[in-house]
């Protein structure tokens, strides 16, 4: 393993936990995911799933330059960005 001085291993481990937030953040604000209320046995890992999914899709899609929670609500009310987003067209 290399040696780090301890600025270098400080900027890595801030780099890391900004990822995180900023994951956590996306589900929290743009999932609900705080708000979801599934208790049954491994349904809520199920569905940890598939918002990380979801939240992959809807970032890598780039025609619509908005965030998670309104590219979501667009989805929602246009069935062609739906196919879009799911399908990569």
């Amino acid at each position: 393993m290399a040696q780090l001085s301890a600025k270098e291993l400080a900027r890595a481990a801030r780099t890391h936990w900004g990822i995180e937030n900023s994951l956590h953040w996306k589900l929290d604000v743009g999932m609900r995911e705080d708000d979801c209320r599934i208790r049954r046995e491994g349904a809520a890992e199920v569905m940890a799933g598939v918002r990380h999914i979801a939240i992959n899709q809807l970032q890598s899609e780039t025609s619509f330059k908005k965030g998670v929670r309104a590219k979501q609500m667009k989805a929602c009310r246009n069935t062609a960005y739906l196919e879009k987003v799911l399908f990569r067209k």
